[in-house]
């Protein structure tokens, strides 16, 4: 359906007649009272994408959402389109009129304009090179999406598309201040055809990132503690998420974080070799018990964040470096750049050099002798090396 509209949060009142009128039949314009949005949008959160969960789902970038408590993180998400042949035009938000208005993604046999916003894995701001539809089905270009090992088989590598020599762009919204694109001839003509709009799954997906405190920006300064997701609902990288929220704000200690995370990694390898085993899915068998591990590891997040035992690194050298050590940490679980088991690894480390500082302090008044110091930065320096190569390991 063309022109449909935006069930998301949006509901926007916009000067129309400074809209470019090639952009003009996306606009989302809500019926009612319109709320304009007059402060920018945060930039986009580099993060990894998650591996595809199996044949026949397309990726949707994630993007900056409005709602009653301001900017909320929608995150990127595998997803099954409503039918053979089309693709995902992502949506945008664009600045005119003074105003920030919201054009609504959609889906149809060509990618239209979705406002020059670099959302990477494909979409670099014109197009998209992560795949195409060969007959019936979808062939992945695995230059640039995230295929997985051995979980779908249509794919093919063309790392001609990928332009090395430019400089990532993580600004959100098109217009002034923005990017300054205009839809080319063959935008336009897309944005001509018959649209579909999102999926039921996909409007779930948009409802349930509004609905979460932790999402919004006020309350994650632009590092979303979900930024991606193997698929509506997905747990997995929401488990993460919660975890990276916890080390960064000290709700868990090092020590309870490598716990959480070995027995993620574990769960991981467990439905990795299930999957193996299975030609790449999982039974509804296994299905259920991940379900309950999953449950059981989403209330130990939750007693760990709210138990007494909080990081405290204390107003001094080492523990400015403790502290920037575990940021560091959480950065990479939430762009997907480490593992659970690489991030149980350093956190094992980062452990016992919490207990070695603190039975130091203990033996000497509060204080560490300057071969202590010097001791505990040369450990530090090893953790930063490791933390350093996990989350830049190909």
């Amino acid at each position: 359906m063309k022109n449909f509209l935006c069930r998301q949060s949006f509901v926007i009142l916009l000067a129309l007649s400074m809209i470019p009128a090639a952009a003009m039949a996306q606009v989302s314009v809500g019926i009612g009272i319109g709320v304009a949005i007059h402060t920018a949008p945060p930039p986009l959160p580099v993060y990894v994408q998650p591996p595809i969960p199996g044949d026949g789902y397309m990726w949707t970038p994630g993007y900056w959402g409005w709602g009653a408590a301001g900017y909320y993180w929608v995150p990127g998400v595998w997803v099954r389109p409503p039918m053979v042949g089309v693709l995902w035009t992502p949506g945008y938000l664009g600045f005119a009129g003074g105003a920030y208005g919201w054009h609504p993604g959609y889906w149809g046999p060509h990618i239209g304009f979705y406002g020059g916003v670099n959302y990477g894995f494909g979409y670099g701001g014109v197009g998209f090179v992560g795949g195409a539809w060969h007959g019936g089905a979808f062939a992945y270009n695995s230059a640039v999406m995230n295929v997985g090992a051995g979980v779908v088989h249509n794919t093919y590598i063309d790392r001609t598309v990928i332009n090395n020599n430019t400089v990532i762009n993580r600004t959100s919204f098109n217009g002034a201040g923005g990017v300054m694109a205009r839809p080319t001839g063959m935008e336009q003509t897309a944005m001509n055809e018959h649209h579909f709009e999102p999926t039921g799954e996909q409007t779930q997906h948009f409802n349930a990132a509004a609905q979460d405190p932790g999402q919004r920006f006020s309350a994650n300064g632009g590092h979303p503690g979900n930024v991606a997701m193997d698929s509506v609902n997905g747990r997995r990288y929401n488990q993460q998420g919660r975890i990276a929220n916890g080390i960064r704000s000290g709700q868990l200690t090092a020590g309870e974080s490598k716990n959480l995370e070995n027995r993620e990694a574990g769960l991981n390898q467990e439905i990795h070799n299930d999957r193996q085993a299975n030609g790449g899915r999982l039974t509804p068998q296994e299905r259920q018990q991940v379900n309950r591990q999953q449950n059981n590891m989403s209330r130990s997040i939750y007693d760990d964040k709210h138990n007494d035992q909080t990081a405290h690194y204390g107003n001094n050298e080492v523990g400015q470096r403790r502290y920037n050590q575990q940021q560091r940490i959480a950065n990479g679980l939430n762009n997907g750049s480490m593992s659970a088991g690489q991030a149980g690894r350093v956190e094992q480390r980062e452990q016992n050099i919490n207990r070695s500082d603190a039975a130091d302090r203990r033996a000497n008044g509060g204080r560490l002798t300057p071969q202590e110091r010097q001791n505990l930065n040369r450990r530090q320096n090893g953790a930063s090396r490791q933390i350093y190569n996990d989350k830049h390991e190909k």
